[in-house]
Formats: C-alpha cells, structure tokens, sequence
C-alpha cells in the first residue's frame, strides 16, 4: 500500500551518495518556489523509519530552499527490501 503525506525531511535517511546536476537543482528550485513541488519523492518505511532512494535533485531543491518537510508517496516495506536496495 502506497500513501501519499509530507515527511519531515530531517527525518529522511539518504543511505546511498548521489552527485546531483546542480544546474537541475537550480531550475528546480525556481519551479518549486513558484508553483510548488509537483512530484512526490518516492520513500520507503522500514520499521518506522524513513529511506530515500529516488527524487534526489527534488529532496535537495527542497533542502535548500528550506522546507521542513516534502510531499513523499510512501512505501511500506520489510527489512529485506531496504536490505536489496543497500546491496
């Protein structure tokens, strides 16, 4: 089951590095700034706690303009699914 709410993105845990466009950032930051984040971040719950693995130039667009939380459709998950996207 999928749901869709605002996550406090202090709460988001971005195990794996990813070296974002900053130039995609940045137009980014300007489309959020004038008509809002349109695509939810995909996340998953594991154990109450959050992972990213996806939407990495949104998740920092919204970081640096200064969000406290992002729109995210969230995934419920087992240990073993954090496990393979870990591997």
């Amino acid at each position: 089951m999928v749901r869709v709410e605002e996550i406090p993105i202090a709460k988001i845990h971005r195990p794996l590095f990813r070296e974002n466009d900053q130039a995609k950032v940045a137009a980014l930051m300007d489309s959020i700034q004038e008509i809002g984040l349109q695509e939810p971040i995909d996340i998953l719950e594991v154990d109450g706690e959050y992972y990213g693995f996806s939407g990495c130039h949104r998740y920092e667009a919204c970081t640096r303009l200064g969000h406290k939380t992002i729109r995210c459709r969230v995934r419920r998950a087992p240990r073993s699914v954090l496990n393979m996207h870990l591997a």
